[in-house]
């Protein structure tokens, strides 16, 4: 079956919220290491409270992956070009599903007059986004104890 990506609805809060919790509990072993109190830090806001606040909001443009009538994954990006999130649930990875919801926010970056995307990749997406264009930003920072690496793309116009 085929992913098909789209703006996020308020409807899609749950089913994100537990896309995010399961692709950082059970994908990102190299950024949390199992510690559970990372894993509680990273994911504490990412409730379905949290998420419909997110996708209601205006300075903020969302997406989701879907599969038949699953959603499988998420991303967000502000106004300002800065992409906060980009998650797949576990089955979905190396689908498309993340390199799709990706296209989704560059259409809609430029055609929002965005000039360049910038991001803080994990170590486990670090891979991902170079495969998709963004070069390292800076040096790499710290969140929650795990590394982060500041990454950059230029879109075309």
């Amino acid at each position: 079956m085929q992913i098909h990506v789209r703006p996020a609805i308020e409807y899609d809060a749950a089913a994100a919220s537990k896309v995010l919790c399961r692709s950082i509990t059970e994908c990102c072993f190299e950024d949390h290491r199992s510690d559970p109190k990372l894993i509680a830090a990273w994911v504490q806001n990412k409730t379905p409270e949290t998420l419909r606040s997110w996708i209601v909001d205006e300075s903020l443009f969302s997406a989701v992956a879907v599969k038949g009538s699953e959603v499988v994954g998420y991303a967000m990006s502000s106004r300002s070009g800065e992409v906060l999130l980009c998650y797949v649930v576990p089955e979905a990875r190396f689908t498309g599903s993340g390199k799709a919801m990706l296209a989704t926010i560059e259409h809609w970056a430029s055609s929002s007059g965005i000039q360049s995307l910038y991001l803080n990749s994990t170590l486990t997406a670090h891979s991902f986004y170079t495969r998709n264009g963004f070069e390292m930003n800076g040096e790499p920072v710290f969140w929650f104890d795990m590394k982060s690496i500041p990454m950059a793309k230029r879109l075309n116009a």
